[in-house]
């Protein structure tokens, strides 16, 4: 008998299978009883009739328990009112494991942290899967988009000996007999890649070691950063917009059952089609100020002013040319205002904040080196960095997506915490 999974039922209709998993609840009507199975690809519903399925079989209903570990094998039949659009008209059911002790995740509401401390436990969940397999598609999108249009894959390194956002976020750890960080991000590393590639990106784990306790923060969260020679502020936020407008079409491919278990309005994701919007820093300010803010010109927009922004659009946001002081020291200046930077951050709609940050990078090695002085940074640990512009320098562009924020915008959910599997807080360093 034929080992198949979940999400491939379709193909078997009228066949006789065998799946393995987890039991996830089971219900009884007469002397009919039902178990809800998961195997990881997704849930459905078994029936078991008396006579159909073996003695041995039938008499399990009262000795199985969520998540005992089972191998199931029946009828596959079509079923609309079922899990999923099918049914199992169930032969036997060997158990394989029984749980020692009640599962601690029952139907019940958990409070937060119950659930946070019980996360290897909580991503079994319904919602939590659908999320991750959003999240894996999501990454698989970035990825593909980037290897069609021509980028070569580049790692950035996780320890390094500088500072790229500022050194009040850093984590320091001992690196044998000096000290090293860990990385707040890849962009530097992929500027070296983009001068012998042309268009590079990298695409992991980064660190801030911010003390924020906000539904938008982690300590630890993935970001894609590509980076691209001969290119600038505009042609960088075209990329930006067809890459989000990419993936927002990819997970309207692939994932609609899981945007209906977090019964996520699929209409709005729908409209998120390029071009994007696109106002300068003053356009916002004066867009805030329209709308009763008292924003102060000059400040960086916090959580608030993002979400008053991205009401007034039904798309991403994406604000340029901002106060050259709040932003980094490898920032271009625009030659038509030395006081604003080429930068640019994509403000997601429905108030899920920043999903990008990025902008053209300053590429006159004499301004960039006073850059560095200006900003109380040491010269010794950006040598390699300055020769970048040494030899061979051109102007070049690029930005980082923040996968999780983008996650938890197209999942709907509230809270960051739960677009990666293993959270990192302030508070929360297990499991």
């Amino acid at each position: 008998m034929e080992t198949v999974n979940i999400k491939d039922l379709d193909q078997y209709v009228g066949q006789d299978v065998e799946l393995k998993g987890w039991v996830y609840s089971i219900r009884t009507i007469g002397k009919i009883w039902f178990v809800i199975f998961r195997d990881g690809t997704g849930l459905l519903q078994g029936v078991v009739v008396k006579g159909e399925a073996t003695d041995e079989t039938f008499s399990l209903e009262q000795k199985l328990h969520q998540e005992d570990s089972i191998i199931i094998n029946g009828i596959v039949r079509k079923e609309p009112r079922s899990v999923g659009g099918y049914e199992l008209g169930v032969k036997e059911i060997k158990v394989v494991n029984h749980v020692t002790e009640e599962y601690p995740i029952t139907p019940k509401e958990h409070g937060a942290d119950f659930l946070m401390s019980n996360r290897h436990l909580w991503l079994r969940s319904k919602r939590q899967n659908a999320i991750m397999r959003v999240r894996h598609q999501v990454v698989k999108a970035i990825r593909d988009y980037f290897d069609s249009n021509g980028f070569t894959l580049i790692d950035s390194p996780i320890f390094t000996g500088n500072a790229v956002e500022g050194t009040t976020t850093l984590f320091e750890v001992e690196y044998f007999e000096r000290s090293a960080y860990l990385t707040q991000s890849g962009q530097l590393y992929q500027e070296a890649g983009a001068t012998a590639f042309g268009k590079t990106y990298c695409f992991g784990p980064t660190f801030r070691a911010e003390k924020s306790k906000t539904r938008r923060h982690l300590t630890e969260f993935w970001m894609v950063e590509p980076e691209m020679a001969y290119v600038d502020l505009d042609e960088n936020m075209t990329w930006a917009e067809n890459l989000v407008g990419f993936i927002i079409k990819r997970v309207l491919e692939y994932c609609i059952t899981e945007l209906a278990v977090l019964e996520r309005d699929t209409a709005q994701l729908e409209s998120i089609v390029p071009p994007f919007p696109r106002i300068t820093y003053d356009e916002a300010v004066k867009l805030l100020t329209d709308n009763g803010s008292d924003f102060e010109y000059g400040n960086d927009f916090g959580a608030p002013d993002e979400t008053l922004l991205s009401e007034q659009y039904d798309k991403p946001l994406m604000i340029h040319r901002w106060p050259a002081n709040i932003k980094a020291f490898y920032m271009k200046r625009d030659e038509q205002n030395n006081k604003l930077a080429l930068g640019v951050d994509m403000i997601a709609p429905e108030g899920y904040g920043e999903i990008i940050g990025g902008g053209q990078r300053e590429d006159d090695i004499d301004i960039l080196i006073d850059r560095i002085r200006h900003h109380d940074l040491p010269l010794e640990p950006f040598k390699w960095y300055l020769d970048l512009r040494k030899y061979g320098s051109v102007p070049h562009s690029g930005f980082g997506l923040g996968l999780e924020r983008t996650v938890a915008w197209i999942c709907g959910t509230k809270h960051i915490r739960e677009t990666i599997p293993f959270p990192r807080t302030m508070s929360r360093l297990e499991p």
